[in-house]
């Protein structure tokens, strides 16, 4: 039997997290590696956000790592309009509510939140650079739940937009100098250990 594939890519912006779509978008494909015959993303990132997406053959991993009994955290380094307070940061981390379906309100579970200097977490990652005189805040958010948006509508609730949003880890697994449209393949007992499954 054919022994499962793990990878670890840094999602670029503009790009979804997908092989396959009826949209005129640009998708995984397009990424310069030879990903092998059912490789998937597990979890996704939505277009304008970037960071680290895992892809694997293995279609167990994603029911195991976000829909298993143990909640798996996810880090977030996020900039966004404006100076954020720390008691704003921390009116975050307690639970906020933030839009759900159908109207409804969600409050999200307590979760952590500081703010940081950008210069410690990126490297040589391109990044659209703002006017001088735009003010703004970075923030380092690590969750255990994955609403639709959740971050951008967390960051909403509390009146910053969200300028940018890079996932940087998924428990142990880190995206480090990584730069956007790499990929690095990792053996199944690292992938296992790292994730905590």
């Amino acid at each position: 039997m054919q022994q499962h594939r793990y990878f670890l890519l840094h999602k670029p912006f503009n790009m979804v997290s997908q092989f396959i779509s009826s949209h005129d978008v640009r998708l995984l494909g397009s990424i310069d590696f030879e990903f092998p015959e059912g490789t998937h993303a597990i979890g996704r990132l939505d277009k304008n956000s970037e960071g680290l997406l895992l892809l694997t053959t293995n279609s167990k991993i994603t029911n195991l790592l976000f829909h298993g009994t143990e909640a798996h955290a996810r880090t977030y380094l996020v900039q966004v309009k404006d100076i954020m307070t720390e008691a704003t940061a921390e009116k975050l981390a307690k639970g906020i509510a933030i839009s759900a379906q159908n109207g409804s309100q969600y409050i999200t579970n307590p979760c952590t939140v500081k703010l940081v200097s950008p210069a410690t977490y990126i490297n040589n990652w391109s990044a659209t650079t703002l006017h001088k005189n735009v003010r703004n805040s970075w923030i380092i958010i690590s969750l255990t739940e994955g609403k639709y948006h959740q971050v951008r509508k967390m960051v909403a609730a509390v009146n910053h937009k969200c300028l940018r949003l890079i996932r940087i880890a998924i428990e142990d697994i880190v995206l480090g100098n990584l730069p956007p449209g790499a990929v690095m393949e990792v053996s199944q007992e690292y992938f296992f250990e790292k994730l905590k499954l």
